[in-house]
């Protein structure tokens, strides 16, 4: 077994978007076969990548492995001679109790390294161009859906998507808990049916109140799911004055990045305060006081550049 194995499976799993911890020996007490500094990479499947000890200890390893994938959340764990069913909290350290005839202690550092949040940016505009530029910058992996989109202009994204078609977006079996839609006025309904179809956990359309209002009607008018239709935040974006499609991205952004911390925290539930205020869970907001200075008036005024109009451009 190669000790340094673990390095081209983190390489690997990386690339693949798949989940796994970096488990690390830190001390030890004779009787071990492990040494401090020794590392391997544990998959939620019981794989292991690397050296840090006999069988004695992976059972237990490989369990708190996964409570880690699940919840995000390093370990500090000591496996020492004892009754098997011995687990107890001591200090920062999880200790459990190892029924093996070696006898020897082990603690070990649990790391968990999860695929970094996707993000999927509909639209090829201005805003669409700066969202996938600043979103990888935060730790966001980004697929860009776009009608006709050249990869050569999104280089920032790890997948572009050349059509927004549903029924050939069906066939790529995407998946997504964030969408946002910055089409601004080319294929606005395109966009939005798209977006829809992914299933996506939330929503947020770069528009202004007005315009959101027509085009989110027209989906109902469509067909399209009333309740889905509701849960699409706009104007996406916190209230931060933005002026420029990079300060329009900057706000989108903000509110993203507070609504996935939010669903991460398992003891808190999301409020609809991480989408920015006045923003509702099952409405889209129609006023324009606080969310105007979000950048609604410059998106007008961008949507109108464009050949749109207050419908958009379909």
């Amino acid at each position: 077994m190669n000790r340094f194995d673990w390095i081209k499976q983190a390489q690997q799993l990386q690339s693949n978007q798949q989940p796994f911890a970096l488990v690390t020996v830190l001390r030890t007490q004779a009787p071990t076969s492990a040494k401090p500094g020794d590392k391997a990479l544990v998959t939620a499947d019981g794989s292991i990548h690397g050296w840090i000890g006999g069988g004695c200890a992976q059972p237990t390893v490989i369990k708190t492995v996964r409570q880690a994938l699940t919840d995000g959340q390093p370990r500090n764990i000591r496996i020492t001679p004892a009754d098997e069913r011995n687990e107890r909290q001591l200090d920062d350290v999880l200790e459990f109790g190892m029924a093996c005839h070696s006898g020897g202690t082990l603690e070990l550092f649990i790391d968990p390294v999860l695929p970094a949040p996707q993000l999927v940016i509909i639209g090829d505009s201005a805003v669409a161009r700066a969202l996938t530029q600043l979103a990888p910058r935060v730790g966001l992996d980004v697929q860009l859906i776009a009608n006709h989109a050249q990869a050569s202009d999104f280089p920032d994204a790890r997948q572009v998507i050349a059509t927004d078609d549903v029924e050939a977006l069906s066939a790529l079996h995407l998946h997504a808990q964030d969408v946002v839609v910055a089409t601004q006025g080319r294929r606005d309904m395109q966009g939005l049916k798209a977006a829809l179809h992914l299933k996506p956990s939330d929503i947020w359309f770069v528009a202004s109140a007005r315009k959101a209002g027509v085009l989110l009607g027209n989906l109902k008018a469509s067909g399209e799911d009333s309740d889905a239709v509701d849960r699409i935040v706009a104007p996406a974006g916190a209230p931060i004055g933005a002026q420029t499609p990079e300060e329009i991205a900057l706000s989108v952004l903000t509110n993203v990045v507070a609504r996935q911390r939010a669903r991460g925290k398992a003891d808190q539930p999301a409020s609809d305060a991480a989408k920015g205020p006045k923003a509702s869970s099952s409405s889209v907001s129609t006023t324009s006081a606080p969310r105007a200075t979000s950048g609604s008036r410059v998106i007008d005024a961008m949507d109108q550049a464009l050949g749109g109009s207050c419908c958009g451009g379909v």
